[in-house]
């Protein structure tokens, strides 16, 4: 019975470190930015433009301005949690080879990009470089992309607002949902600051929405992409399920690259 009493405490206190550890480090687990230098200079194959947003708490805002003579539209574009704009710049240059521009930004801490980290300044965000594209194009030209972290802040930004489309790259249910399935025995609603609640958002989208997932996926799980689809209303929507595709891989794939040519037609 002691040696029982024993082994409890330790789990006992191994399970409140980890609690502790989670609630401190979150951000280090959740975003993984790396830096740039202000005199990086990017290189790409297609036209682009660089350019900062300021924001009223100070922080400056890094993004790429991919365009065109003739677009088709613009497809305002919003990354996964790792890297910087040197990669996923090259990553969009997929989308403005089907002639669409493509607008393309650094959350607070990633490459140029400065500011403190908030669930609530990563939307005001995203709502300022909707107003940005908003000077450069109709709304009904505006497609929302969001891929893997990006989709959480691409859902609340198209439920805010009344884009042409929203695209869903490996999307969650909620960041919550994506922490429960890692750390199950841990109370994960009291302890993550970063909620991204899709789920919520998408109830009040009236554009249409379409969702990519992959079967394979070990970062997002399918299951948290198709209980999203299931969230949507009415009849306007679609998923494409990539067989055997991964978290990062979905390009490879042909129901991938037909789904993309079949929405940006």
């Amino acid at each position: 019975m002691q040696k029982l009493k024993k082994i409890v405490s330790y789990l006992f206190l191994f399970s409140a470190l980890l609690t502790i550890m989670l609630y401190l480090f979150q951000e280090k687990l959740i975003f993984l930015p790396t830096k740039l230098p202000q005199e990086y200079t990017y290189s790409f194959s297609q036209d682009f433009s660089e350019f900062n947003l300021n924001t009223e708490d100070g922080a400056t805002l890094n993004a790429l301005h991919f365009k065109q003579e003739n677009p088709k539209g613009v497809l305002l574009y919003f990354h996964g949690n790792a890297g910087d704009l040197s990669r996923w710049g090259e990553i969009t240059t997929f989308f403005v080879e089907k002639q669409y521009d493509v607008i393309v930004m650094d959350y607070r801490t990633y490459g140029k990009s400065t500011g403190e980290l908030s669930e609530k300044l990563l939307h005001k965000d995203a709502q300022l470089f909707y107003e940005y594209t908003l000077k450069h194009y109709s709304e009904s030209e505006i497609s929302i992309y969001g891929r893997s972290l990006g989709t959480g802040i691409a859902t609340k930004l198209a439920s805010d607002n009344n884009p042409k489309q929203l695209i869903l790259e490996t999307p969650f249910s909620s960041l919550i949902d994506v922490a429960k399935e890692r750390f199950p025995f841990l109370p994960i609603n009291w302890l993550l600051k970063y909620k991204l609640k899709s789920e919520e958002y998408i109830e009040r989208i009236s554009c249409p929405i379409t969702i990519f997932h992959g079967t394979e996926d070990s970062v997002v799980s399918y299951d948290l992409g198709l209980r999203l689809y299931n969230a949507i209303p009415g009849e306007n929507k679609k998923m494409y399920t990539i067989e055997k595709g991964n978290h990062n891989n979905l390009i490879q794939f042909d129901t991938y690259r037909n789904g993309i040519d079949a929405i940006l037609k």
